[in-house]
């Protein structure tokens, strides 16, 4: 039987253990683990209030992770003090992913972007949901205060070199043509839903959506 024709399990890529990765890997350097902070310092706040855009990773109890984008104006998330950070949940899907996963798992894991940076910034610690009032009044945009917002114990906290959004090209404005490549979100939800309408008005309505962003 060839492995192309060998049931599912077989066909899987082998596990290798965290032996045999840090064989292939090595140790990192002394000064790479160093630099690893338990707070947000004066270069780590300037970062988080430049950033517009983040990735939040939460998983639940039996440990199905899930990652999840949050946007908004630079400075979105607040810096409540070197320890604690706070994030607006701003008005989307209402499926609460993040939320069901941190009211049984509260670890976090955040990534934090500034657009021409090809550095990084990493956020990890324990989190939880809030509705206190004066954390979500100093998040209030468009004059709408958000209902919720995520409250950060910070952990870890570091900066992750620019080699992954070198390599991915991620900021050359040449990049954004791939975008052009791929269906409309419209063609994707008629194929996926097999649905008998024309993309264009599923598309009008997601342009819709997207005008009431608060």
């Amino acid at each position: 039987m060839t492995r192309q024709n060998a049931p599912v399990a077989e066909r899987r890529p082998r596990r290798v253990s965290m032996e045999q990765v840090r064989e292939r890997l090595g140790e990192p350097d002394a000064m790479i683990k160093s630099k690893i902070q338990d707070h947000i310092g004066e270069h780590t706040r300037r970062f988080i209030a430049h950033s517009p855009f983040l990735t939040m990773a939460t998983a639940d109890a039996s440990g199905r992770a899930d990652c999840s984008p949050r946007g908004d104006y630079p400075g979105f998330v607040k810096v409540l003090d070197e320890h604690l950070l706070a994030i607006p949940d701003r008005p989307g899907n209402r499926i609460a992913d993040s939320f069901r996963n941190l009211a049984e798992n509260d670890g976090i894991g955040l990534l934090f972007f500034v657009p021409g940076s090809r550095e990084t910034l990493r956020v990890n610690g324990r989190a939880y949901a809030t509705d206190e009032p004066d954390v979500l009044a100093r998040m209030q945009t468009e004059a709408r205060t958000p209902e919720l917002a995520i409250a950060v114990d910070v952990e870890e906290v570091y900066f992750h070199c620019g080699r992954a959004l070198i390599r991915s090209r991620l900021w050359d404005p040449a990049g954004q043509a791939l975008a052009g490549e791929l269906p409309t979100l419209g063609e994707m939800a008629v194929a996926q839903f097999g649905l008998d309408v024309d993309p264009r008005l599923l598309e009008a309505r997601l342009e819709e959506g997207y005008r009431k962003l608060y």
